[in-house]
């Protein structure tokens, strides 16, 4: 691994180092976070990598090599390898879903007033679309939203549990006797869409997931340290993870020596499951960043990002005027959605410097990235902390990177 120096790829050396000495003395000392690792790069060239804090409780130093759980920053992945199929032509943005999953053909959405068992429901006023399933606009959901009498049957059901209920299918078909919370293509709500998308990658492809993601985009990529499961030879080098419970701080979530990751999930989530590492996302994040390609391989075409990084929320609004969720990891001032990314549509309106089409997402333990293709910047942060909205710290991250632009 090479690091450039900050000065040759128009950055501030000195403003970057400044990033460390907050992040250490506002999240580590405090107790807030237990570890951190912020990897900056111009242009794919690494310019900053820096790493603090133990990766275990106790134990040695996070570093390079230290593997992450990175949830919802899966997503992306997911929404690749279907937009891999498009190119092939085995489906389409606008392809309904039930084409695909034959559950969901017989999908209404909930009727107000109409609770009990079985739920009453009125007909949806188009069928969901796969693009419903890449923008959030599915009328879908999520078991932690606790807004509706949907999230709660998610919930009654367990059918988001990755380690322990229900397979892929199963998870597919139990969705399919839940009414929708909206009318496809009407509203936004942070949801399970992206693990109905795998689903969709899976039947389509004729491939389980993990091997679609394996085969067709991590080896081609050279990310060797990302996948469902942490390999046994591998499970030294996973972090532990922590949650936040109110009254007890913070406690242990999923030790690493004897982590769930270390074996198969029950269900493997496209919306969520995946480890990595922060050089594997970088490359991600790069091959991104290149349009399609990365060190030769091209994956898809320029114009498929282009397409994939644009706003497709519908008539082009933004997450203020469209979104019903209670949670996501995004604030909704200027922000859009493409496929499988949050879009920043109006800098001003976000309180935030950046670039209008920059695209960024994150997860649930605090782990983020972002890509700016215009001053082609891009971040990751890993940390294994839930949940990911308990402290500013992307906001932070994202003001002093730019803040150390000198060029």
């Amino acid at each position: 691994m090479k690091i450039a120096k900050p000065e040759n790829h128009g950055f501030d050396a000195a403003r970057l180092a400044r990033i460390d000495a907050y992040v250490k003395a506002r999240y580590l000392d405090s107790g807030k976070l237990p570890h951190a690792q912020i990897l900056i790069a111009r242009g794919g060239e690494i310019v900053h990598f820096s790493h603090q804090g133990a990766a275990r409780e106790g134990g040695a130093a996070v570093d390079q090599a230290t593997i992450f759980r990175i949830a919802s920053m899966t997503k992306p992945v997911t929404s690749l390898a279907f937009m891999m199929l498009v190119e092939e032509g085995k489906v389409a943005l606008d392809t309904p879903v039930h084409h695909v999953l034959p559950e969901f053909k017989t999908l209404g959405v909930f009727k107000a007033g109409g609770g009990g068992v079985p739920f009453q429901t009125t007909p949806t006023g188009e069928p969901m679309r796969m693009v419903d399933l890449l923008r959030h606009t599915s009328g879908l959901t999520y078991s932690f939203q606790n807004r509706t009498n949907i999230d709660a049957a998610y919930r009654e059901g367990k059918i988001e549990n990755w380690h322990g209920n229900l397979t892929l299918d199963e998870f597919v078909a139990a969705l399919g006797r839940i009414p929708l919370e909206f009318s496809p293509g009407t509203e936004w709500n942070y949801s399970v869409s992206t693990d109905v998308l795998g689903a969709v990658v899976e039947r389509v492809s004729g491939m389980p997931l993990a091997d679609f993601f394996e085969q067709r985009i991590f080896m081609p990529l050279g990310m060797h340290d990302t996948g469902f499961t942490v390999p046994a030879d591998k499970t030294d080098r996973l972090a532990d993870c922590w949650t936040m419970v109110q009254g007890k701080g913070r406690v242990m979530y999923d030790r690493g020596a004897e982590s769930a990751w270390s074996k198969p999930p029950r269900l493997v989530s496209g919306g969520g499951g995946l480890v990595s590492t922060a050089l594997d996302y970088h490359r991600f994040c790069t091959f991104f960043l290149n349009k399609g390609e990365l060190d030769g391989t091209r994956l898809v075409s320029r114009k498929t990002v282009d397409l994939m990084t644009t706003n497709h929320l519908p008539a082009g609004g933004d997450l203020a005027s469209l979104s019903k969720s209670l949670f996501s990891e995004t604030t909704n001032a200027g922000t859009g959605f493409g496929l499988g990314f949050a879009i920043t549509t109006d800098v001003a309106k976000t309180l935030m410097p950046g670039s209008a089409g920059e695209f960024y997402w994150g997860g649930m333990f605090s782990t983020a990235f972002f890509i700016d293709p215009v001053e082609r910047i891009s971040m990751v942060f890993m940390t294994q902390l839930s949940p990911s909205m308990l402290y500013p710290i992307r906001r932070e991250l994202k003001t002093m990177i730019y803040s150390a632009l000198a060029d």
